[in-house]
């Protein structure tokens, strides 16, 4: 049987070395790799993306919110990923749901609680925090702009954040080594499956995304 694979995606070293540590003690046969950022960890798994389980923390550089969850769900779908953050609350929780992650691991869990988790989704369950109620908690308005960024497709998400940091189609297209003519169709397809009518207007629905996750 071959090594279970986990990715850590944290900027902070200390709290990656303690979570490699207790995975380590506590999954049986885990075989743990870590990155500081969103953009370190793409271009590891663009390389290798046989991986298991992904444990996502929403707020590093580069990444504000959920929109790290809502990239890695659209570019490496075969592959769970789990929040683990400070930001707890029930909101929250639910709008990680939304978009299809597999857990919601709070950081002031205690090591048990963090193994229980992480052994829960790798047999394909779905963990939240105890006392968690799923019908008391979310907004209906951002329950479905969560669901349709959800639809998107991974070169439209990366289109959406893109445009997010302000950048013109001819400069989205440069960096994603495209024709304009491609942006142009990526952003129509966006402005659709939003169900907005301007860029801007898409921009406001993935910033009220990122920013239901401010605290860490």
């Amino acid at each position: 049987m071959g090594a279970t694979r986990i990715l850590i995606v944290d900027d902070h070293p200390l709290f990656r070395e303690a979570l490699k540590q207790a995975i380590a003690g506590g999954v049986p046969n885990a075989s743990v790799s870590q990155t500081g950022s969103l953009d370190a960890a793409r271009a590891l798994l663009d390389k290798d993306d046989n991986y298991d389980l992904v444990l996502l923390d929403l707020r590093m550089p580069g990444v504000q919110g959920l929109s790290g969850l809502i990239y890695m769900r659209a570019q490496y779908p075969n592959i769970p990923v789990v929040i683990i953050t400070a930001a707890d609350d029930q909101g929250l929780v639910q709008k990680a749901l939304n978009l299809n992650a597999s857990g919601f691991i709070p950081k002031t869990s205690g090591i048990e609680t963090i193994v229980e988790a992480v052994n829960a989704v790798l047999k394909g369950e779905i963990w939240v925090p105890g006392g968690y109620d799923q019908l008391t908690a979310g907004d209906k308005e951002l329950d479905d702009i969560a669901r349709r960024i959800a639809t998107l497709t991974a070169q439209q998400i990366r289109v959406l954040m893109m445009l997010k940091e302000g950048l013109l189609n001819k400069q989205i297209a440069y960096e994603l080594n495209v024709s304009e003519a491609t942006i142009k169709a990526h952003v129509s397809a966006i402005l659709q499956k939003l169900n907005v009518s301007s860029r801007t207007q898409a921009v406001i629905a993935a910033g009220r995304i990122d920013g239901i996750a401010t605290a860490e």
